[in-house]
C-alpha cells in the first residue's frame, strides 16, 4: 500500500529501524490511510491534526460499528505515528498522548459443569476397565495416561505445559505437588486421593511397559522427551467424544478454568485460588469474579433475614 508524507516516513522508519514485517506495515498503512481520509474531509493534513480531530475520528469508528478491538488498534497506530513525528521534530506536541482507548472487557473463560467433568473422569476410568485381556501393555498404558491427565488437570489447575513437564518423581508426592511455573517460579499445589491414585496406577503400568527409567512423568519419543501440549489436548478431545461432552468445549486450559471456577463457586478465597493457579497478580485471577458475584447473590438471597419478604 502506497503512502505519502508523514505516514510514508513513519512506515519507512518501522521497516528500517524496527524491522517490521510486510504484514505489519500493510496493517499500519491501511489504518493510517483511513485516518488520513477522515482528515481529508476535514481539510486538515496529518501533521496538523489536533487531539479533537483524533477524538472525532475515534467517535466515527464507533458510529461505523467497528469493534472495540479494532478501534483500539487504530488508536495504537495513530499514537505511534504522532510519537514518531514528535521525536523527529515534525510536531511540537503529541496530540494522541492524552487519549485513552476504548474499554475492552475480558471474555469470560469457557467452563465445564461439575457434571461434565465427572462424566469425563468416569469415562476415562471406564475405558481402562474395558481394555481386553489380550491387549498390549501399551494400550492399557495409554488409557491410564489419559486418566492421569484428566485427574491431575482438574485436581490441580496446572497449565498444560506445567503438566507435561512434570518429573516422574511427582508420582511419589504424598499430599502436595511441587510445580515449576512461569518465570521458573515454584509453588505447592495440594493433591487429592484420586489424583494420587491415578498417578500411581499409571506409573506402575509405565514400569510394566519398560518406561520406568524416564525422568518425565509422561515420557514419549518426542524431541523434548515428554508428552507435547498438542498431544495432551488431542487425548482430551478423544475423551470428550467418548464422554458425550462437546469436544470443542474441552482443552487442558478449560479444565484449569473449571478447577478455579468450581473452587470459587464452593467458597474458596480468591487469593487462595490465585496462589494455586500460579498467577503473579490477583488481577489475572479476577476474570473469575463473575463466579464470586453469583455466590454473593446466593448468600444474600439465602441468608438475609428479609430476603423472603
Amino acid at each position: 500500500m502506497s503512502a505519502s508524507g508523514p505516514i510514508a516516513l513513519f512506515l519507512d522508519m518501522q521497516a528500517v529501524e524496527r524491522g517490521a514485517s510486510a504484514h505489519t506495515l500493510d496493517a499500519y498503512g491501511r489504518d493510517l490511510a483511513d485516518f488520513d481520509d477522515f482528515l481529508g474531509v476535514r481539510v486538515k493534513p496529518v501533521d496538523a491534526a489536533d487531539t479533537d480531530d483524533i477524538r472525532a475520528y475515534l467517535a466515527e469508528l464507533t458510529d461505523r460499528g467497528l469493534k472495540a478491538t479494532t478501534v483500539a488498534r487504530r488508536l495504537s497506530a495513530i499514537r505511534q505515528l504522532y510519537r514518531f513525528l514528535y521525536a523527529e521534530g515534525m510536531r511540537g506536541d503529541d496530540p494522541a498522548a492524552v487519549l485513552e482507548g476504548p474499554k475492552r472487557g475480558r471474555p469470560l473463560p469457557k467452563v465445564l459443569s461439575v457434571d461434565q467433568v465427572t462424566r469425563l473422569i468416569d469415562t476415562a476410568h471406564a475405558r481402562v476397565a474395558e481394555v481386553p485381556a489380550e491387549a498390549s501393555p501399551g494400550e492399557r498404558l495409554r488409557r491410564l495416561r489419559c486418566v492421569c491427565l484428566v485427574e491431575l488437570l482438574y485436581a490441580t489447575g496446572l497449565r498444560v505445559t506445567e503438566l507435561v513437564e512434570l518429573p516422574a518423581a511427582a508420582a511419589r508426592a504424598r499430599d502436595v505437588l511441587m510445580v515449576t511455573g512461569k518465570g521458573s517460579k515454584e509453588r505447592l499445589v495440594p493433591l487429592g486421593s484420586a489424583a494420587k491414585a491415578a498417578m500411581a496406577a499409571y506409573l506402575a503400568a509405565r514400569k510394566e511397559a519398560g518406561l520406568g527409567a524416564s525422568r518425565w512423568l509422561f515420557p514419549t519419543s518426542a524431541e523434548s522427551g515428554h508428552l507435547t501440549r498438542q498431544h495432551a489436548a488431542r487425548e482430551l478431545k478423544d475423551l470428550a467424544v467418548a464422554a458425550g461432552v462437546p469436544p470443542a468445549s474441552l482443552s487442558p486450559h478449560v479444565l484449569r478454568h473449571a478447577f478455579a471456577s468450581h473452587l470459587l463457586a464452593h467458597g474458596a478465597d480468591l487469593r487462595i485460588v490465585q496462589t494455586l493457579l500460579g498467577h503473579a497478580d490477583v488481577s489475572t485471577t479476577q476474570i473469575y469474579t463473575h463466579i464470586l458475584d453469583e455466590r454473593l447473590k446466593s448468600m444474600v438471597r439465602d441468608l438475609h433475614p428479609l430476603s423472603g419478604e
